[in-house]
């Protein structure tokens, strides 16, 4: 028997639904939330399946759960609410506001380049611990002083994890405020949904635990099995802080001490409710709030790193404006204006403003790069849409 899907489906979105269901073939232990908006309006609003497997919790109407490189898009958001007010410039050198980054030969990288995967900073040179990633003083610090691995700005790599101290000790230089207090205050609170990055005391339902699948793990250990250095490796790593499919069963980001951290290139908690509200906040009025104007989006969604990267990966590539993950061959959203992020393991959220859509769809059971959960249903919403 099949896992039973709760929750409300607007007439018409009947497919949607039946794309969500089909997600959980084969996966028992899985849970999973969709949430999908339309000109503010919510028109699907579903959840099923397991929340911890550990104990047999079931996965509830507003289930958290760690989104991921998720959190890089939310991180984007505010950056680009920043530049809206003046407070930031996508092309001023990140020392203009952190003096210390301009060591060892990135005094020229600019806001755009650290948005953008263009640092230079994808990995730390050495290995570092999890009291490292635990410190947010000390992952700055190591970033500042890093000599950059390519010259910034003239190529891209994946800042898997490092991105979030890259932006979010920018965000807090200009705010005077941690990202994730930026997060709280501009994004959460106002839209009143529960996602965060650092404060998980301030979810009204605990968190799922993450499970990665077995052929995720196997990935990871294949690539484990090239030579050094494995700058891909090492991105996801950081030497020996994480595990490279970033959950054991109680370790990675399963540990309540990274989840209590503030690691906003991967830490962010969400439920699919949370993450559909803001995108589409972005994008039109929702819940009486509206994050970003045409022209903020318009500059944020210019595209700046596509094609392949300055270390190797396979074939298709991702595209990136400044901090926003764009619609590309190897993550194709609802239309080609439509802009988001998505996380490790399944995790999706965009936004489209073509037809003024906030989406969200979020996951505990973690899989490799064959996975086709997300896209299904992002297909099966176009075929209503167009």
């Amino acid at each position: 028997m099949g896992t039973r899907v709760f929750g409300t489906v607007a007439s018409g979105f009947e497919p949607v639904a039946d794309a969500f269901g089909a997600s959980f073939d084969g996966l028992p232990d899985m849970g999973a939330g969709l949430s999908v908006r339309v000109e503010g309006e919510t028109v699907v609003d579903l959840w099923g399946g397991v929340a911890d497997a550990r104990d047999g919790r079931a996965w509830q109407a507003d289930t958290p759960t760690l989104v991921f490189s998720c959190t890089k898009g939310l991180v984007a958001i505010v950056a680009a609410q920043l530049v809206a007010e003046g407070r930031l410039d996508y092309d001023a050198p990140v020392a203009r506001y952190w003096p210390d980054f301009a060591a060892n030969g990135k005094a020229g990288a600019t806001i755009a380049d650290a948005l953008s995967h263009r640092a230079g900073l994808s990995a730390p040179r050495r290995d570092l611990g999890l009291e490292d990633v635990l410190d947010w003083d000390r992952m700055v610090a190591v970033l500042a002083e890093q000599e950059p691995l390519w010259v910034p700005g003239t190529g891209h790599a994946y800042h898997a994890i490092t991105h979030g101290w890259l932006n979010g000790e920018v965000i807090r230089r200009v705010t005077g405020k941690s990202v994730g207090a930026n997060l709280a205050e501009r994004i959460a609170a106002p839209l009143a949904v529960d996602m965060t990055v650092g404060r998980p005391e301030a979810l009204r339902v605990p968190p799922a635990h993450v499970v990665a699948d077995p052929a995720l793990s196997q990935f990871w250990r294949d690539e484990a099995a090239k030579p050094e250095p494995n700058w891909l490796l090492r991105s996801m790593t950081l030497g020996h802080a994480l595990p490279a499919d970033l959950v054991t069963p109680d370790g990675g980001f399963n540990d309540p001490r990274l989840q209590a951290a503030e690691i906003p290139g991967a830490g962010g908690i969400a439920s699919a409710r949370a993450l559909a509200t803001i995108w589409s906040a972005t994008v039109t009025e929702t819940n009486g709030v509206r994050l970003l104007d045409g022209q903020a989006i318009r500059r944020a969604t210019t595209a700046k790193s596509f094609g392949p990267q300055v270390f190797p990966v396979p074939e298709p590539y991702c595209s990136w404006g400044l901090g926003l993950q764009l619609d590309s061959p190897a993550r194709r959203y609802l239309t080609a204006r439509s802009f988001g992020h998505d996380g490790a393991g399944g995790q999706v959220q965009f936004a489209d403003p073509e037809h003024r859509i906030g989406f969200g769809f979020v996951t505990n059971w973690m899989m490799g790069p064959d996975d086709t959960r997300a896209t299904r249903i992002i297909d099966a919403l176009r075929t209503l849409v167009h």
